[in-house]
């Protein structure tokens, strides 16, 4: 019995119909929505290269099931810039936080969600315990906190700005 869902994927509203209740929002972004920048790692919910922003909280959305989040509001790495780079993918690539870049959408939305949740603060040791979840093979974990940090930084400064 094929069951409708109701989304709003990066700022879209959207209606999906779904055959399988089984269907992990993973899945369903990848194959079904062709928004393949969410990366499929381990599919068991260890490395955190599927992170996403659900209703504003980091979700491993290879856990997650799709037919749990009727008018949920998603926001993967695609949706995350409007035209311009996010604060967080600048930083990203200005501190060299990537290698291979198979998990920078993952690491890139998880430390967006970090630093909405007010986590993040400057302590980097703070910042790497708040980003544990996402696994990077290629050790780039320096240059991921250094990120976190200006990130956090940048987007402090912007909300002052839009403040006054």
């Amino acid at each position: 019995m094929p069951l409708s869902i109701n989304l709003t994927i990066n700022g879209g509203a959207r209606n999906v119909a779904l055959d399988d209740p089984r269907v992990t929002l993973l899945d369903l972004l990848r194959e079904r929505l062709a928004l393949p920048g969410t990366k499929k790692g381990c599919d068991r919910g260890q490395c955190g290269a599927c992170t996403v922003l659900v209703n504003g909280r980091r979700v491993n959305s290879c856990l997650t099931l799709a037919a749990t989040l009727d008018g949920a509001e998603i926001t993967t790495i695609e949706g995350l810039s409007n035209g311009e780079l996010h604060p967080v993918q600048s930083a990203f690539i200005e501190n060299d936080a990537f290698q291979c870049g198979y998990c920078t959408p993952g690491q890139i939305m998880s430390a967006v969600g970090l630093i909405m949740e007010g986590s993040a603060g400057d302590d980097p040791e703070r910042i790497r315990e708040g980003m544990s979840g996402n696994l990077c093979r290629c050790a780039a974990y320096h240059g991921i906190t250094l990120a976190v940090q200006e990130a956090t930084r940048r987007m402090a400064e912007n909300r002052r700005e839009d403040a006054a």
